[in-house]
């Protein structure tokens, strides 16, 4: 029993040591959720919960894999972010793009119609609600 609390024990030391140092030697621009001073703080003082939370949430992400499509060096920094896609063939773009337009022209119609008749059974409500006041008026 004492062997597995020291295997236990000395795993736990190897992975808060590595994730110590990996803590200290990444730049704070490519930390993720939180910075560096308190990454740091976090695997000091909670070193097992710390150190698997630096391994989840915080470590930056190596080796992306970029698909076809991705951008090799954006042009600008706002872009600079994985999963962001890149234009590969303008022709096949423009005919993207004008089918989006028409859907986004259809959807509209449909919506303007499904209002018009909303508004349309809505009056027909009023009225049918007016003439039954009405009778009711002049019956009592």
């Amino acid at each position: 029993m004492i062997k597995l609390d020291l295997l236990v024990a000395v795993v736990s030391f190897a992975l808060w040591v590595y994730c110590l140092i990996d803590v200290i030697s990444t730049p704070e621009a490519r930390m993720r959720n939180l910075p560096k001073v308190v990454w740091v703080l976090l695997v000091l003082i909670f070193p097992l919960v710390g150190s698997i939370a630096w391994l989840v949430a915080g470590r930056a992400e190596t080796n992306a894999r970029r698909s076809a499509h991705e951008r090799e060096a954006p042009g600008f920094p706002e872009y600079d972010r994985p999963g962001r896609a890149a234009p590969a063939d303008p022709a096949k773009d423009e005919e993207f793009l004008r089918q989006v337009r028409e859907r986004a022209e259809e959807q509209r119609r449909r919506h303007e119609q499904a209002r018009r008749e909303r508004e349309r059974l809505a009056e027909e409500e009023r009225e049918r609600l007016r003439r039954r006041r009405d009778q009711d008026g002049q019956e009592a």
